[in-house]
Formats: C-alpha cells, sequence, structure tokens
C-alpha cells in the first residue's frame, strides 16, 4: 500500500508555519521514515537524532515546497540527503556490528519461532546489501512508495529503481538460500509495476510493518 498525500489544507497551513498543522505532518510520517533511517545505520539513538533533523528540514524547507509535487517524496528525498551525508561522515570508521535483536522488529511478535528466525536471516541478508540496493529496496518494502515515487525520491531513473530492487531481492533470496531458509514459499513473484519479464522474490510480507 502506497504512503498516503497529507491532507492539502493541512500542508498549507504547514507551509504558512503553522506549528500545530506541522505536527499532524510529523505525527503522521515519524514512524515510516524513523523506520527507514534505523534500517540504514543501524542505531536507535543515531536514527532517532536523524529523523528530528530530517523533519526540522522539512520544516525549513516546506515554503519553498510546490504542491505540484507528491509531499511524500519530496520527504524521503530530504530523508536520503540527510543518511548519505551521515553515512559520509561516517565511512571511514570502523562500524560497530549491530545486534539485531536491539532493532524493533516490524512484524508481529507473536510469530511462530521459524518465522522469526526467517525474519532475522532477512535483516542479516538487507544489512549486508550495498547502500543504493537498500534504500531502493527499503523505500519499496518497508516505507511502502511507489516505482515512480522511489526514483523521484532517488533522483535516479525509474529503469535504475527496477533493476536496484530486483537485485536487492535476488541478493536477499540468495543469502537465505545459503543459510537453507525459504521465506516465500508458493508465493507467486511481484510483478505490479516491473516489466513482465523481470520476476522478482516476494520481500514485503517479511520487511513490511504490521498493519495498524
Amino acid at each position: 500500500m502506497s504512503l498516503p498525500q497529507p491532507d492539502f489544507g493541512v500542508l498549507r497551513k504547514a507551509q504558512r508555519g503553522d506549528e500545530r498543522a506541522f505536527s499532524i505532518i510529523v505525527r503522521a510520517y515519524q514512524i515510516p521514515v524513523y523506520n527507514y533511517v534505523l534500517r540504514m545505520v543501524g542505531d536507535r539513538a543515531l536514527a532517532e537524532d536523524l529523523t528530528q533533523e530530517v523533519f526540522l528540514r522539512v520544516f525549513q524547507g516546506l515554503p519553498r515546497f510546490s504542491l505540484r509535487s507528491k509531499f511524500t517524496t519530496w520527504l524521503f528525498q530530504v530523508t536520503k540527503n540527510r543518511v548519505l551525508d551521515e553515512l559520509r561522515a561516517t565511512e571511514r570508521r570502523p562500524r560497530a556490528v549491530v545486534d539485531l535483536d536491539d532493532i524493533p522488529p516490524l512484524e508481529v511478535v507473536d510469530a511462530p519461532f521459524e518465522r522469526l528466525e526467517a525474519i532475522d536471516a532477512v535483516w542479516r541478508a538487507v544489512e549486508r546489501l550495498s547502500v543504493d540496493l537498500k534504500m531502493a529496496l527499503l523505500l519499496r518494502d518497508v516505507v511502502g512508495l511507489s516505482y515512480s515515487e522511489i526514483a523521484d525520491s532517488l533522483e535516479v531513473t525509474l529503469a535504475t529503481v527496477k533493476w536496484r530492487i530486483w537485485k536487492a531481492r535476488e541478493d536477499v533470496q540468495l543469502a537465505l538460500a545459503r543459510e537453507g531458509i525459504d521465506v516465500f514459499g508458493d508465493r507467486e513473484a511481484e510483478t505490479t509495476e516491473v516489466e513482465p519479464e523481470v520476476e522478482v522474490a516476494v520481500v514485503v510480507p517479511l520487511l513490511a510493518p504490521p498493519a495498524a
């Protein structure tokens, strides 16, 4: 399901500096932004700080935001830029190994042990993806942006987005296969918005947060 756009009236008020209106926007999007940032940087405290910085940048940039554009596309463009700034600033430092148990799960807590084990395996595989592949995959399978929205957010072509998501899912599936884990079962490959000849594995059921 695509991430909904904010109410037009609320957005206009926020553009004029109405803090109550902006707080409505923050409440609507802070969880998707935080989940995305957390999976990119692997540190809860840092993700919280970066999420606050993202919304500060959004508040400062709202007066210049064109209402002809999708807000969610712009929001995750701002998020992407802040995350990349952080990753570039820390790329020379050795990165601590992330304990996945310390990251809040995005799945139901009463899932069978086998499923929880598979979910952990998926996240380990996602963690090993390149930044470009990980960003595209998370925007699709965690945030729920469309392929065209992801292309606009990452400022790349639609074909590049489709390839990155296909490649990311393939790499995740191959990593799971090496561990002897099959999380896909007999599900049909997702084909929405993807060229018919390209088959992709369905990662969505394990990556997506639970429905509200």
